[in-house]
């Protein structure tokens, strides 16, 4: 139940506004375990490259998850804990560590896509609060999933 607060948001929107942040930290802690794991378990070639790479996304992904819980109990609500609640949450699958590289980093890529179509879809509620703190956040992990997304796309090749 949410605490009575004064945040000049009605007790649906901020309800809506946290349903979002809650799908967010979800998806956004299931990519951070998945990189995680995919950093400790990628082989191949260029292994150094590619276990640096990953080691640098996940551990700006695990300071934004931070970020993410505290905005939802800075709205008077109690941030998702625990496998059973991000998995009820989450769009995002568990990793494969016996995946070549090149499987591990396309599943990322997607990963990735995931949550950026979920911070997009999570804007519209704090957009129409107006609740300028929670969109900022959403465009600053939005900048940090595409230029991730960027760098995995370039490793595999692409554009």
């Amino acid at each position: 139940m949410a605490a009575n607060l004064n945040t000049g948001f009605t007790a649906k929107q901020r309800a809506d506004i946290v349903a979002g942040l809650n799908k967010v930290l979800a998806d956004s802690y299931a990519l951070y375990l998945k990189t995680h794991g995919y950093h400790w378990n990628v082989r191949g070639p260029n292994f150094q490259a590619l276990h640096v790479l990953l080691e640098g996304q996940y551990t700006e992904q695990w300071t934004a998850l931070d970020a993410i819980a505290e905005r939802i109990r800075a709205l008077g609500e109690l941030a998702p804990m625990g496998y059973g609640a991000f998995g009820n949450l989450s769009s995002i699958k568990d990793g494969d560590a016996e995946k070549e590289w090149e499987g591990m980093f396309q599943e990322l890529l997607a990963d990735n896509e995931t949550v950026i179509a979920t911070l997009r879809g999570a804007f519209t509620a704090a957009d129409q609060a107006g609740d300028e703190a929670t969109a900022d956040l959403y465009t600053q992990r939005l900048a940090a999933h595409e230029k991730h997304a960027w760098m995995i796309r370039s490793t595999l090749g692409g554009k």
